[in-house]
């Protein structure tokens, strides 16, 4: 199993003259599920772009670690899976075309069986072959929480992941999230309590405001 840590020293974020959070200071470890709490527009979207390397701090430094080593931040998305209501799939390409064509890009051979039993565990098997802009925006959400796992990330980020879902799916993506979690840092910004209770530690961005 591939050790990870994921470093965030003093790390503060502005908005022009507008402050989102600061000096955050805190260390993610594999095998852990991390909340980030807070209410909406406090700053939990932005916090895990900044985890995901896809946003700058205005101050601190942010590290990935992998077995002892630090990561250069363009490898980041090698190790990354990264699921929110605010990302865009390919309305033109079927969902099995979507997941093979995201894991080309991350430089992935698909997991196909793996795959197959994601769509098939959030009742997508069956619309498989149909291209998602025939989807509903419950079905989307659970596309993106497939694609975020399909391949089995060191670190998986889930933005509102239930966003958009009925109870079913839901518990769909609770599953997904529990399983096999001792093998990777897994990440949830959300304010729903549902969420939250799955987190073994809850960091509150409103905590880093002063």
């Amino acid at each position: 199993m591939t050790d990870f840590n994921i470093e965030l020293a003093n790390i503060s974020k502005n908005f022009g003259r507008r402050q989102i959070f600061r000096n955050l200071d805190f260390t993610l470890k594999t095998g852990q599920i991390y909340g980030i709490a807070g209410h909406n527009g406090a700053g939990k979207s932005t916090l895990v772009k900044i985890i995901a390397g896809v946003s700058t701090p205005n101050k601190g430094k942010l590290n990935w670690v992998k077995n002892g080593i630090a990561l250069e931040s363009e490898k980041y998305c090698d190790y990354l899976g990264y699921a929110a209501p605010y990302l865009i799939l390919y309305d033109e390409f079927t969902a099995i075309e979507n997941l093979h064509f995201l894991s080309g890009l991350r430089g992935n051979s698909p997991d196909n069986e793996y795959i197959l039993r994601l769509l098939d565990e959030f009742k997508l098997g069956d619309r498989k072959d149909e291209l998602l802009k025939g989807y509903s925006s419950g079905m989307k959400q659970r596309m993106k929480i497939i694609s975020a796992l399909a391949d089995h990330p060191a670190v998986l980020i889930a933005d509102e992941p239930v966003s958009n879902l009925d109870a079913e799916g839901k518990s769909s993506v609770y599953k997904a999230l529990l399983e096999n979690s001792n093998e990777r840092i897994t990440i949830i910004a959300s304010n729903e309590q549902s969420d939250l209770d799955l987190c073994s530690e809850i960091i509150s961005v409103e905590n880093y405001k002063v």
